[in-house]
């Protein structure tokens, strides 16, 4: 272990404010006891403050007020740092090799009371794990050191139902992490504006030596929803949905990531959409399907008898 990566696992062990002995920081950290007594010395010196009490029940600690430093972190926070970890491998994030050193930092440089919280407290948690058909680790690390950097990049990207693989120079803004898919938001030369690119349809990136500036207070997100879920008002075409059902299942509905975007009005047992007529008789009849007979259509007359069509379309295809 590098000297410093040493001293500051010592600080670490010293941080619960409980007398600690040059032996147990030996036997903690695998280190010879006489290279402990140096390490305390320098960390001393550079003016840290340990209190060192000799005889049988002497050891190490540190002032009060060392131990309120921001440089430690207590319980909660190391919890919650264990367990961003966790979700963050979930997400498939890129800097997954440097952000298991620091959570083996962290876990190491702890005194055995907190090590005993801790564990006790990510015992409690699991996330399940999605397959992933390949990983995307380099193309995000290239995206996110462009996008420091302020570098445009060339890549090659294919289109949605398309074979054909397409260049494009871009500027990278921002990368975002939405429904389990990563995507770039960037202003596209071809396009000559901002433009969002799903990272699993990128094949390959290069940075180039051209630099760009983001635009001020530039959010990824608004732009990702507002082109996702694009306003109604000024538009024709907006018809009035009505759903009525039990409670429990038209939460699930006006929480849908799609639907909530449009609820109007809400009641325990009913609710009231806006939406383009096109899109309502297109999707509404397949995202409703799978509530069965827990919601029911109440108008307009010509989305219930869509969802009937769309019903019928299903059983036809499985008789077949």
């Amino acid at each position: 272990m590098p000297k410093t990566d040493s001293m500051l696992a010592i600080l670490w062990m010293l941080q619960s404010g409980k007398k600690i002995t040059a032996k147990q920081i030996s036997e903690k950290l695998e280190m010879n006891i006489r290279t402990v007594y140096r390490y305390i010395d320098t960390i001393s010196t550079s003016g840290v403050p340990i209190i060192s009490e000799p005889g049988h029940n002497g050891g190490y600690t540190l002032l009060n007020q060392f131990i309120e430093v921001p440089l430690f972190f207590d319980v909660g926070e190391q919890t919650s740092l264990f367990h961003a970890a966790v979700f963050a491998e979930e997400a498939g994030y890129y800097g997954g090799e440097p952000l298991k050193r620091a959570i083996s930092k962290l876990s190491n440089y702890s005194n055995q009371e907190q090590e005993r919280v801790v564990n006790h407290h990510l015992s409690s948690l699991e996330v399940i794990r999605q397959l992933r058909p390949h990983s995307l680790e380099p193309l995000l690390k290239e995206l996110e050191h462009a996008i420091a950097e302020g570098y445009s990049v060339k890549m090659i990207y294919n289109k949605k139902g398309e074979n054909k693989k397409h260049e494009r120079m871009v500027d990278p803004h921002k990368m975002l992490y939405w429904n389990n898919k990563w995507y770039m938001i960037g202003f596209c030369h071809l396009r000559s504006d901002l433009r969002s690119f799903r990272v699993d349809r990128i094949q390959e990136v290069l940075r180039t030596e051209k630099t760009f500036s983001r635009p001020e207070n530039f959010s990824a997100r608004d732009f990702f929803m507002k082109n996702l879920l694009p306003a109604i008002e000024d538009k024709e075409g907006i018809i009035r949905m009505v759903i009525k059902g039990d409670e429990h299942s038209l939460n699930d509905v006006c929480e849908h990531w799609f639907l909530g975007h449009y609820v109007q009005e809400k009641e325990s047992n009913q609710a009231v959409f806006l939406l383009e007529e096109e899109i309502a008789h297109t999707y509404i009849p397949h995202l409703l399907v799978p509530y069965g007979k827990s919601i029911q259509i109440v108008e307009p007359v010509s989305l219930k008898k869509r969802l009937v069509d769309v019903l019928s379309e299903l059983i036809t295809f499985h008789q077949e």
